[in-house]
């Protein structure tokens, strides 16, 4: 059981430079969990557990709104990881995790095994502050293109996004976890996508958008 998670900690970059028994010190602490559709992973103000890796299935990080509404703050899909600030300051889950698609497999790497290893390997240390550094710019871009652009041009560069990242479609990103992601509704998300249908950027039914021409789709990005 511990070697699917071996194959999937040498493609993380937290683990680049890791010697083959310090990966299989990792894969041997580390714990298999499943999950189904709209299965709770984890509830944003718990203790944090530690780091979380996906094996299979598609998940979302969010935030409720007091109306009831939630935010995708991020989509994870396999060989991707999250809560990974939680896992390293030992503090509380700053979001929630939900499993999306149906199947859902993850790995747990506890946190006192994450401590263990940084205080041993500094290239581990290292790659933590790349890869936080990674994530504080993608933050920094989520809320400028919230702040600054409309939802076409959101939308445009989300789809984007997905012919670079396959985590970013598949089972379980619908257009509802669309809209989530991008702060609005499934609706304004049906309106965006007919304005880039009469551009000739994509075209689209209830389940499938193809992209015609990434030029255009870039220019109404503003790319």
């Amino acid at each position: 059981m511990t070697s699917s998670i071996k194959n999937y900690l040498g493609a993380i970059r937290y683990f680049e430079g890791l010697s083959d028994s310090e990966l299989s010190y990792i894969a041997a602490n580390s714990i298999l969990h499943t999950y189904e559709a709209n299965e709770i992973i984890f509830l944003e103000g718990e203790p944090a557990q530690g780091l979380w890796i996906v094996e299979k299935g598609r998940v979302k990080i969010h935030k409720l709104h007091p109306e009831g509404g939630e935010h995708i703050l991020h989509l994870r899909g396999p060989g991707n990881t999250f809560n990974d600030i939680a896992a390293l300051d030992n503090e509380h889950n700053p979001a929630n995790a939900t499993a999306l698609s149906s199947e859902v497999s993850i790995w747990l790497i506890p946190s006192d095994v994450i401590t263990n290893v940084l205080s041993t390997n500094p290239q581990v240390a290292l790659n933590v502050i790349r890869l936080m550094a990674r994530r504080v710019r993608s933050l920094v871009g989520q809320i400028e293109d919230l702040a600054l652009y409309s939802v076409v041009v959101r939308l445009a560069r989300f789809l984007l996004k997905q012919t670079e990242n396959p985590n970013l479609s598949g089972p379980g990103i619908t257009r509802t976890a669309i809209a989530a992601h991008l702060n609005t509704t499934p609706q304004t998300i049906s309106v965006a996508l007919r304005e880039l249908e009469a551009a000739e950027a994509i075209e689209f039914d209830r389940h499938r958008i193809v992209i015609l021409s990434e030029d255009k789709l870039r220019s109404i990005a503003l790319l």
